[in-house]
């Protein structure tokens, strides 16, 4: 039996790759990220089979956001960042990193953890049907981690 993959999710990072207004609300954006997320455990992403173990981590405004069926919700008492490194530090199993920090995927990379962009949470695992509905997908395709380094004020309540 295979060891199951933890996928980190760098809430602030992919909240704010997408330019929908999520800095008017971000503890509603971040739930909105949560709820989309809840079905990547059972259903997987493109080049990442299920069964996985999700888990979204939250830092600053966001915090409190409570966690759903299918997502763990770390709330980061500073970093957001340190709090990714310390669980792929600990996990002792295989980790994907979702997010578009340079500085973070550097971080991670290091310890041994694969990193995706946001954009990978678009993409369905392969031979799986997307769920149907507006409100199915993580959202409109952004800039991935080529496009996107992490450092245009997305920081998620800093």
């Amino acid at each position: 039996m295979e060891t199951q993959v933890l996928l980190v999710v760098d809430a602030a990072n992919v909240v704010g790759s997408r330019p929908d207004g999520w800095w008017r609300d971000r503890p509603g954006a971040t739930a909105r990220l949560r709820d989309r997320l809840a079905g990547l455990a059972a259903r997987g992403l493109a080049d990442l089979p299920p069964p996985v173990e999700v888990v979204l981590v939250v830092e600053g405004a966001a915090r409190g956001v409570p966690p759903v069926d299918g997502v763990a919700v770390v709330s980061a008492p500073g970093s957001g960042d340190d709090a990714i490194v310390d669980l792929v530090r600990t996990a002792g199993r295989p980790c994907v990193v979702v997010t578009a920090d340079r500085g973070l995927r550097e971080r991670v990379t290091a310890l041994g953890a694969t990193v995706r962009g946001p954009r990978t949470l678009d993409r369905p695992a392969a031979g799986a049907r997307p769920p149907a509905g507006p409100a199915a997908a993580v959202g409109p395709p952004a800039a991935d981690a080529s496009e996107h380094d992490g450092r245009s004020g997305n920081r998620g309540g800093r």
